[in-house]
């Protein structure tokens, strides 16, 4: 699994990471990576992402 996380994010290791699974987003906070994982349809991580997109507007 390759985990990405923002460019938006600095050095520091405070962000969420994304995986992609087949048909999921796997997602996990940067700063525990072993306190497991969120799982979302492909989707449910699109409609989120319209979301976020729309609030920034």
């Amino acid at each position: 699994m390759r985990w990405r996380k923002s460019s938006y994010s600095g050095i520091n290791a405070d962000c969420v990471e994304a995986a992609e699974l087949p048909g999921a987003i796997a997602v996990r906070d940067s700063k525990h990576p072993e306190a497991g994982v969120l799982c979302f349809s492909s989707a449910e991580w699109v409609a989120f992402l319209r979301m976020a997109q729309e609030e920034r507007h």
